[in-house]
């Protein structure tokens, strides 16, 4: 969902697991959602508006990594895959929460961390694949919070994509005394933005929003609180848009993809015809 298409040889590329966090926290207009717009150079979704998240590093995978709150069985249900692929979605989130934006969802069994800034060091061995987060986690005798995250959805990359991605949405409320920064080399400028002003930017044409991004924050959206967001009850089903050939992103179907194009103008139609 980049706008990168597919070699011309007709093969589909492999899947590969990812993790995004959706971090959320009360605002004055409403719920407040924590945004990256990526610099251009960037790979896949260069340019977009996106959440904090990222693809699965093997390390995540480590069996030893210390838990609190809902263990691998409970995660591999909800997010129907296998127990080591679920501890390791859940690790990824974490993992990519704390490189990309400062957030730590760990700490001792019953409280978060409060002050995540004096890891500086960890978090960028952490980005430079230097250290990983079981073995972080240990170093310090922190426990993975995983009564932190709430499932929230399923998408996957379509089969035009050069890169593709078998990404699991994360639900995460800001930890009390903790704030997100935006000290990453992949966006070029970060923001807490309610749900609804960054809907309104995206049909503006202020701001690039990819299906997955527009579609859940039209979910937060109709929620006036974090605690009746959180408490939502959510039936996770995997998306994974169809695509028409030679139509680009226009071209892609999904649910709700009518309303997803109908808020455009005629001029911002114009600018996806080039995606």
């Amino acid at each position: 969902m980049s706008g990168d298409v597919a070699a011309g040889d007709g093969a589909v590329a492999p899947l590969r697991d990812a993790s995004t966090v959706v971090l959320v926290r009360d605002g004055d207009g409403g719920i407040e959602v924590f945004l990256q717009h990526r610099v251009k150079q960037m790979a896949f979704a260069g340019g977009m508006t996106v959440f904090p998240g990222g693809g699965v590093d093997h390390r995540d995978r480590d069996a030893e990594m210390r838990w609190a709150g809902p263990e691998a069985p409970w995660w591999a249900e909800r997010l129907a895959t296998d127990d080591e692929t679920a501890r390791a979605l859940v690790a990824a989130a974490v993992r990519e929460t704390f490189e990309e934006c400062g957030v730590l969802l760990a700490g001792t069994a019953d409280a978060v961390c409060p002050d995540p800034s004096v890891f500086s060091a960890e978090r960028a061995a952490l980005v430079g694949k230097e250290l990983s987060v079981a073995q972080f986690l240990a170093d310090h005798d922190l426990v993975l919070r995983t009564d932190l995250l709430a499932p929230m959805a399923h998408w996957i990359t379509p089969k035009n994509e050069k890169r593709r991605y078998d990404t699991r949405f994360f639900l995460a409320v800001l930890p009390e005394g903790q704030d997100a920064d935006g000290a990453t080399s992949e966006a070029e400028e970060t923001e807490w933005r309610t749900a609804r002003a960054a809907l309104a930017d995206w049909e503006a044409g202020r701001r690039f929003l990819l299906p997955p991004t527009w579609t859940q924050l039209r979910d937060i959206a109709g929620y006036d609180t974090v605690a009746e967001l959180v408490a939502a009850p959510r039936t996770i089903t995997p998306i994974e848009p169809v695509v028409s050939d030679g139509a680009g992103i226009l071209g892609l179907g999904f649910a709700d993809s009518g309303d997803y194009f109908e808020a455009l103008t005629d001029g911002r139609l114009d600018r996806l015809r080039e995606v």
